[in-house]
């Protein structure tokens, strides 16, 4: 591997095994619920959590996919497009209709899987830069969105609100389904095979493709992936929300790079915690409601959720123990 990646990767194993993405975010996470405990008692509240879950589990997703990308040293602003347009999809071919979810469903699957083809091909096979292949594409998207829809709304089906919207035991059904889209792309990166080759290929692609890896192959294979995870997500919204508009996905762009990054997976490329970008999605929904339970308005949010997105690049990037190491260093004497 290369050493200027691994000097700012943020994925090195402390000696019990645990990440140092997991452990910050689990302790960020811990610190914003104490303080919600304190300055904001509402925002912690049992009900609070409740209806926080959903989204969180929502954006954990997401982020899911985004993650992929990332890993590959890439990254997807066609999510907001991609989220949007499967949404319009559902509910409006379905029109209500619980017969009709299904087809809608699988019919916004083709897309996102288009979708993902296409920047596959984009970044992987031709080598554009990803930031102007998936700008272009969230424009295409968001024609479609307008085609499909014409910027109206339409209610959900009574179906995809059961299915993403209830509770069983008291468990939200888009948690179950995030912990367990959570487990399952863990295990396949962790411990098999092929996700070993695609952590290899993110982590120095040269020396990947010197082994005899489908470096390409690969860096497409990240981008479709996480077109499935944006369907799924997607899909859960479109139940949660009686009414979702056809703009729902523009709050998951910078939310799903945010996440990913307080998870502590390198913009660089190379290894990455799917737990801990999870667990950074709860953390960012969580940042949500305390902030508007302070009083503050939507740009107010916005605000700080940048300035976690940048807190997060900061704690990842900056090789810290450098500067601690210079600002220890005694200062030179000038003689007189």
């Amino acid at each position: 591997m290369d050493p200027k990646n691994e000097t700012v990767s943020p994925s090195r194993r402390t000696p019990r095994g645990l990440s140092r993405g997991l452990l910050t975010v689990v302790a960020a996470l811990a610190l914003l619920v104490i303080a919600g405990f304190i300055f904001a008692p509402s925002s912690v509240s049992s009900g609070a959590v409740q209806s926080m879950l959903p989204f969180a589990a929502v954006l954990a997703i997401v982020a899911l996919g985004q993650t992929l990308v990332v890993m590959q040293g890439g990254i997807d602003l066609s999510v907001a497009g991609s989220v949007s347009l499967v949404i319009v999809i559902v509910t409006h071919q379905a029109y209500g209709d619980d017969s009709k979810v299904l087809p809608a469903a699988l019919l916004a699957l083709g897309v996102s899987l288009l979708t993902g083809l296409g920047n596959g091909l984009l970044i992987g096979r031709l080598g554009l830069n990803p930031i102007v292949a998936t700008l272009g594409t969230n424009a295409l998207l968001y024609a479609a969105v307008l085609a499909v829809s014409g910027g109206t709304p339409r209610q959900t089906t009574d179906l995809l609100a059961r299915l993403a919207g209830d509770s069983t035991l008291g468990i939200p059904h888009a948690v179950l389904v995030a912990v367990l889209a959570t487990a399952v792309v863990t295990v396949v990166v962790k411990k098999t095979a092929s996700g070993r080759r695609f952590e290899a290929v993110g982590a120095n692609g040269s020396a990947a493709w010197a082994a005899g890896l489908r470096v390409q192959g690969f860096k497409a294979g990240g981008y479709v992936f996480a077109q499935v995870f944006y369907w799924l997500g997607a899909l859960l919204l479109a139940g949660i929300l009686n009414k979702p508009t056809a703009y729902q996905g523009d709050s998951y762009l910078l939310a799903s790079v945010a996440a990913v990054v307080l998870g502590g997976t390198s913009l660089l490329g190379g290894r990455g915690n799917l737990v801990a970008t999870a667990v950074a999605a709860l953390f960012l929904i969580q940042l949500d409601q305390f902030v508007l339970a302070l009083g503050f308005d939507f740009a107010g949010k916005t605000l700080v959720q940048s300035a976690a997105f940048a807190i997060g690049v900061a704690l990842y990037t900056i090789n810290w123990s450098r500067l601690r190491r210079r600002s220890q260093r005694p200062a030179s004497t000038v003689p007189a």
